[in-house]
Formats: structure tokens, C-alpha cells, sequence
């Protein structure tokens, strides 16, 4: 049977014609009218005041770091549920990180994150909080504590775009945050990111950095150093069409869990991922616990019928490369790990192919 992946690409029909268009002008590189034109599409739908197209969420998260003066022996708190994208930034800083455990949301956990900034040998820089599998955290609780504790909030918004909180975009809330355009996420450029903030100076330093920092003379001149981060106009192209059908992807990745949660909530043998309250998330994935059967069950019975399925993220603080980092936890996220799985939740998947994996999942609860 033919395969169903996890979250493959899935394009709107106009990448091509915007694709010929970059040719057509010869602005392969960067940069060119459709970094512009991908960037004010992020900044119309999220409603973030200004926007920069980077190469990978994880550049964005590099140089938010940098703006905000994160650097060697700074301390940052991190969501643990997450992937390691999410927090590799903080060791290009030379920084330290500090992670924290989740609650009963996935995400990260407001009482969790208190301790840890307690227990902190010395206040945290910044906290980079993941918005998991498209479903944001307790924003007002997080919001309020950092606002309490001086602490830059960082949104890593990779996976929710679309994403909402009390009618407001994820990504809009931190002082800086990002969003990822990789292969599998809701919306594509093959790979990209994008940085945002409503501080103007912010982002404009961000995008002098992205540019190898050369200063504004003829010639090239360098006060200090900097990346090559910025995003192809091809790949912009690719983005500006995805744009246009955004909000139909993240509709039908609801559908999608809700045709899920109609057809597997009868076996009382698995608890979808939580949506809290006043949030609507884009459902990226179908995230799920089972309570009695060890996923990888499941996903060795599903690759038999060459269906692609995964665990759940391992928690960064179960990571070889994170074993002398602090982490404040309770072992909620490492059960999530132990017994969660993604499910296809791809937005071209038809009724029947959810049909088709729930099948698999019945019979294997």
C-alpha cells in the first residue's frame, strides 16, 4: 500500500510560478522582492511588528540570544519537552542551560519553572519556551513570571504557527520569537525560519548579524563578527505561496485530529495531547499517550503496513549531551516520552488514510 508519512510536505500550486518569477529576475541569492514579501505575509497573518527570513528557526534563536546580550556564564531556561533545536542556541552563546519539566499541558510548567529560577545559581538571561506539537503553553501564567523575575520570554513558535492564545497569534508574545519552515512543519520552504518582535531595533540588529556584520561602507568593513543567515529568494517564493493557504493547512490538520479523536477515544487506552484553556492549536501533529501498550509496539506494527509514525520527544535533560546540566522536573515529560507517540498528520492525508492508520491502532490496543 502506498506509504503515509508523518507530516510531508504539501504544496499550494503556486511555488512553481513564484519559483520562475525569482529565475526569471535572476535574484537567486539573498535577497530579493519575495524575502520581502514572505516577511510581510508573517507579519499580516501573526500580527508581529517586524520580521526577518533566516535560514533555520534555530539561526533565530541564535541571534535572539545575541541581541538580548546572552553570552558566556549567562544562564537559560528551556522547556525539556522539546527538540534539541529548540536549545542548541544556548551553547553557540556559551551560555548554560537551565530546563524544566512539563505538567498535565505537555508544555512547559509554570510552578516547575518558578522553583527553577529559585534554585538557579544565578538569574537566568532568558527563557526559550516551546509552544509543543502546535499547542501553546500557559502564556499568561509564563508571561507573569518572567515579567516578575526581569527575564527575557523567547517564544520558540517552530512548530505553531497558526497557533493561538486567547485570540492572539503564537510567537506575538515574548519579546522575540521564531517560527521553522523545515520539511516537515505546517508550512514549508524545504528549510528556513523566521525571526520576529515588535522591537524594531532588535530585529535590525538581528538582521545586521545575519548578514556576516558588515558595516555601511562601500567596502567591506567588520567591527564585529557575524553569520550567514539570512533566506534565499527561491526559498522565500516557496513561503509566500505556502502562505496563502496557511490557514486551510491548519484547519484540516484539526479535521484530522478530530477525526482521530473520533475514532480512537472509545478504547479508553489513549489520551490525546490537551488543547488549554482560551489556546486553539494547529494540531502539526496528532500526539498521543497509550496507557497500557508500549508505543514502539505500535510503531513497528504500523511500518509493517508502511504507515510512519515516532516516539515523542526524549526530554533534552535525558540527553547524553545535557547530563551535567541543572534541570527542575518531576518526571512528567520523561512518562510522556516513554508513552507517546505521532501519529500521520499530514495535511494532504484523505479520511481514508486515517481510516486506514486506526484500523493498525484498534488492533494493536
Amino acid at each position: 500500500m502506498d506509504k503515509i508519512f508523518l507530516s510531508p510536505p504539501h504544496m499550494s500550486g503556486r511555488e512553481q510560478q513564484y519559483i520562475a518569477e525569482v529565475f526569471e529576475s535572476n535574484y537567486i541569492a539573498p535577497l530579493g522582492t519575495f524575502v520581502d514579501r514572505f516577511e510581510e505575509s508573517i507579519k499580516t497573518y501573526t500580527g508581529a511588528l517586524n520580521a526577518l527570513a533566516l535560514s533555520s528557526a534555530t539561526a533565530g534563536l541564535h541571534l535572539a540570544l545575541r541581541v538580548l546580550g546572552v553570552g558566556e556564564g549567562d544562564y537559560v531556561l528551556a522547556s525539556s519537552f522539546t527538540f534539541i533545536g529548540s536549545v542548541n542556541a544556548i551553547l553557540y552563546q556559551n551560555a548554560k542551560p537551565i530546563f524544566v519539566d512539563s505538567d498535565e499541558s505537555w508544555n512547559i510548567s509554570p510552578v516547575l519553572l518558578k522553583e527553577a529560577i529559585a534554585k538557579a545559581p544565578k538569574k537566568p538571561k532568558a527563557l526559550i519556551v516551546t509552544h509543543l506539537y502546535g499547542q501553546v503553553c500557559k502564556l499568561d501564567e509564563i508571561m507573569a513570571i518572567c515579567k516578575e523575575e526581569g527575564i527575557y520570554l523567547i517564544e520558540d513558535a517552530a512548530e505553531s504557527l497558526g497557533a493561538s492564545y486567547d485570540g492572539k497569534q503564537s510567537g506575538t508574545f515574548g519579546d522575540m520569537a521564531v517560527y521553522s519552515f523545515n520539511g516537515n512543519k505546517i508550512l514549508t520552504t524545504s528549510g528556513g525560519g523566521m525571526l520576529v518582535s515588535d522591537n524594531q531595533a532588535w530585529i535590525e540588529k538581528a538582521k545586521f548579524l545575519s548578514t556576516q556584520a558588515k558595516e555601511d561602507f562601500l567596502y567591506y568593513e567588520h567591527k564585529e563578527f557575524g553569520y550567514n543567515y539570512r533566506m534565499s529568494n527561491v526559498l522565500a517564493a516557496i513561503g509566500v505561496a505556502q502562505m496563502e493557504v496557511l490557514s486551510q493547512r491548519v484547519e484540516r490538520r484539526r479535521e484530522i485530529f478530530a477525526l482521530y479523536e473520533k475514532e480512537l477515544s472509545q478504547t479508553n487506552e489513549i489520551m490525546f495531547m490537551p488543547e488549554i484553556g482560551k489556546s486553539r492549536g494547529n494540531r502539526w501533529l496528532t500526539t498521543a499517550l497509550l496507557t497500557h501498550t508500549d508505543p514502539n509496539t505500535l510503531i513497528e506494527a504500523l511500518e509493517k503496513e508502511n504507515i510512519e509514525s515516532r516516539p515523542l520527544w526524549k526530554p533534552m535533560h535525558m540527553q547524553p549531551l545535557f547530563k551535567d546540566a541543572r534541570v527542575t522536573e518531576d518526571g512528567t515529560c520523561q512518562k510522556l516520552f516513554e508513552q507517546g507517540i505521532c501519529l500521520p498528520s499530514g495535511s494532504s492525508m484523505h479520511d481514508e488514510d486515517v481510516y486506514r492508520i486506526c484500523d493498525v491502532v484498534k488492533r494493536v490496543l
